[in-house]
């Protein structure tokens, strides 16, 4: 069930340009994240996917500050994050924290399993030794590591394992949002199921949110209650998990479900066909004029060519929207 509380996190015109020339102004510079907006709520699960170089990991990495907007805001609990000074985030990172897509090399090779978790608590200086012992051994039933791996380095564990280890760590502080940057990717299918299930009963008994960065639209609908969709830097669609998945509203969703063959036999509503994207996306140092789709959009018309559509709400609701002049048309043709 969807959390029905306000927002704890908002991402308002959010944008990230690399280049030295103007890259304020985006001039000769490589819009890797262009004016993207959404929001979380405690408790909450947001999905962002998209293509390898879309944006995702530079949203991810800017919201827990290890990567700077060029211009935007982060709203976290209402304060502005985009900005702040080294010190003020150091106070920050206890609220928000990152997983990382490969655990091994998140890990020190140098330090055991144990004193990896354990330091977050150290750098913040919280309770006794004793007491950040307790809480550490907590935390490895939590995520159900045997204890007697405590004392073994990264490279004497499993995957799934270096995985649980990296998790419990970024949980040390009892943070209220974690970035989840591609963190099943890595593992092979069956530890993937494990971690899923884990993040659900952690995010149950903790109340954490996550944003939680894929590529694979099968591990996004099993643990994601909102999804949006990203395409050369920017989100095209965005809404409710099942609705998005039974209905999707823009093209580009629409080929990224149809490659799905589980997924597009599982709903009636969604695309009968396999749709097959022509060509690769664009540059984002040069990205196309109009519609960053329409390149490679079988829907294109000549509006796309020349004017840029806006993520708009294109049902009554407003919790399902698109970037598309015609999406209402594409939902039945497509």
């Amino acid at each position: 069930m969807l959390p029905s509380s306000g927002p704890l996190l908002k991402v308002e015109g959010l944008k990230r340009y690399f280049g030295v020339q103007h890259a304020s102004s985006g001039e000769n510079a490589i819009r890797a994240v262009e004016d993207v907006s959404f929001s979380i709520r405690p408790g909450e699960t947001l999905g962002l996917v998209g293509e390898s170089g879309c944006g995702k990991t530079t949203t991810g990495r800017m919201i827990v500050g290890l990567d700077t907007p060029t211009s935007g805001h982060i709203l976290f609990r209402g304060q502005d994050l985009a900005g702040l000074t080294p010190k003020l985030w150091r106070a920050k990172r206890r609220e928000l924290q990152i997983i990382f897509q490969n655990p091994q090399s998140a890990l020190d090779p140098r330090m055991p399993v144990r004193r990896q978790i354990r330091e977050p608590l150290d750098l913040h200086k919280i309770g006794t030794l004793p007491e950040r012992e307790e809480i550490v051994s907590q935390l490895m039933e939590a995520v159900s590591l045997p204890l007697s791996l405590g004392e073994r380095f990264p490279h004497q564990i499993s995957g799934g394992q270096a995985q649980r280890v990296v998790i419990a760590r970024a949980l040390t502080l009892k943070p209220n949002l974690v970035v989840c940057d591609e963190p099943v990717s890595a593992l092979d299918v069956s530890v993937q199921a494990k971690i899923i299930s884990l993040l659900e009963s952690l995010q149950a008994k903790l109340g954490v949110s996550y944003l939680f960065i894929s590529h694979d639209l099968r591990v996004v609908k099993m643990l994601c209650h909102r999804v949006a969709v990203m395409y050369l830097g920017q989100i095209v669609e965005e809404g409710l998990t099942d609705e998005l998945y039974e209905r999707p509203l823009h093209p580009y969703t629409k080929a990224l479900l149809s490659a799905i063959p589980d997924i597009a036999r599982a709903s009636q509503r969604a695309a009968p066909r396999r749709i097959v994207l022509q060509g690769d996306p664009p540059s984002p140092a040069d990205p196309p004029a109009g519609c960053h789709f329409h390149t490679r959009c079988p829907f294109a018309r000549e509006r796309c060519r020349h004017e840029r559509p806006a993520l708009r709400p294109v049902r009554h609701d407003g919790a399902h929207m698109a970037r598309c002049h015609y999406a209402e048309e594409i939902e039945t043709t497509l």
